[in-house]
Formats: structure tokens, C-alpha cells, sequence
């Protein structure tokens, strides 16, 4: 059974690091720093309350309300980025999760979480701003290569979710696409001209990512 691990949300602020390495420009707007929640906390369509976005037009909206990502990776991150003390929250995730990885997690996948019913609508891209968080240049490249990449989900029905919740699976309509393979397609791993048109046509496929493939 699948866990809620950790909650995590954060708004966008200004943040100034001139000794960075990615990126030339001294002040950056983010939401990516992210802090954890103690409470049950109230998830509408648009997200969690107390969590926002810098860049509407790559992030937030419907069809990425949620992001969660697998606790499973963070033992690899630990030390691949030598950082042994690495928190949840640190790829930018609303959600840690136990039990679950993109090889497990479908495209479509409906899952209660406390009165939440959420569905799976696409696997995250990385962007520059991870990098920029951790200072390094590659990080976004070493997600999309070994495909730890966390995936969006579109909220269903509102309500509370909350620490040590039980991540359900009520329907699974794609079983044959998992986050890893969708990924996978989309940064021609496997160059599938048919595998792209059944993805595009996935009904519960977030509408950047048919855009993405268009």
C-alpha cells in the first residue's frame, strides 16, 4: 500500500544566491522551496491551499495541481548530490510518496487519498529551477536520463489530505502506460511513431504534454 510520506508546499518568493552557478542572474522568483505540513491540509482543483507558482505558463493549473514524486529516489539523490541530509520537498514535490514509482504509476491512474480523488495526467519535466535549487548545472539532464521525474496529478474531488495517508488506486484505464514509458517516448529513448499517436490519444493525457508530442 502506498504512503503519504510527506506534504509539502510553498509560494513564490524572491530568492538572491550571486554565488550560484546556474543561471547568470542573481535574483530568480520561485515557489520551488517548498516546507512541509503537520496538519491535514485542503486540496482544491487549482492545488494545495498555501502552495502557488512563479511561472503560470509551465506550471500549476488543472492538469498539474499536484506533484508527487517517490521516496524510493531520495537515497540516490542523497548521494548522488552528496547531500546526506536531503529533505522531502527537495524536487519540488506536494507529495512524497512511499510505494510508489513511475515503473508503478499510470497515465489515467485514479487514487483517493483521505476524501481526495486525484488522476494521473502526466510525468513532471525537470526545468532549470531544480538545477538552480541545488546549484548543479546537470541535475535536470540526470532526471530526464534515469527517469526519476515525479508526475502531475489533476484533482477529481476536493477535500483534506493529510501525513500517513493511504494512497489508494480506484481505476487504472492505461495499465500499458506507465509514467517511465511515457517518459521515455517523449525524449525519443524508444522512437515509436505509434506508441506517440496511442499516447496522444490517451483522453486523460495533460494537454502541454499532447502539445509536447504534437
Amino acid at each position: 500500500m502506498a504512503t503519504i510520506r510527506s506534504i509539502q508546499v510553498g509560494l513564490p518568493y524572491q530568492y538572491r544566491d550571486p554565488s550560484s552557478t546556474v543561471k547568470a542572474q542573481a535574483a530568480w522568483t520561485t515557489a520551488f522551496y517548498k516546507l512541509p505540513v503537520s496538519e491535514p491540509v485542503f486540496v482544491s482543483v487549482k492545488g494545495l491551499t498555501g502552495d502557488g507558482h512563479a511561472d503560470l505558463k509551465n506550471h500549476g493549473g488543472i492538469d498539474k495541481a499536484v506533484l508527487a514524486y517517490s521516496v524510493a529516489h531520495y537515497p540516490f539523490w542523497c548521494n548522488t548530490l552528496s547531500k546526506p541530509e536531503l529533505p522531502f520537498g527537495a524536487f519540488g514535490e506536494n507529495l512524497a510518496i512511499e510505494g510508489q514509482t513511475e515503473e508503478n504509476v499510470c497515465i489515467g491512474d485514479r487514487y483517493q487519498i483521505g476524501n481526495v480523488l486525484l488522476e494521473v495526467s502526466q510525468p513532471r519535466q525537470p526545468c532549470w529551477k531544480l538545477g538552480r535549487r541545488w546549484n548543479e548545472n546537470l541535475l535536470p539532464k540526470m532526471v530526464i536520463q534515469n527517469g526519476y521525474c515525479g508526475w502531475y496529478l489533476r484533482v477529481l474531488e476536493e477535500g483534506e489530505i493529510a501525513l500517513e495517508d493511504s494512497v489508494s488506486l480506484v481505476d487504472r484505464p492505461n495499465p500499458l502506460w506507465p509514467i517511465q514509458r511515457a517518459n521515455e517516448l517523449l525524449y525519443q529513448k524508444t522512437i515509436d511513431s505509434v506508441s506517440l499517436t496511442e499516447l496522444f490519444l490517451l483522453p486523460e493525457l495533460s494537454a502541454s504534454w499532447k502539445e509536447s508530442l504534437g
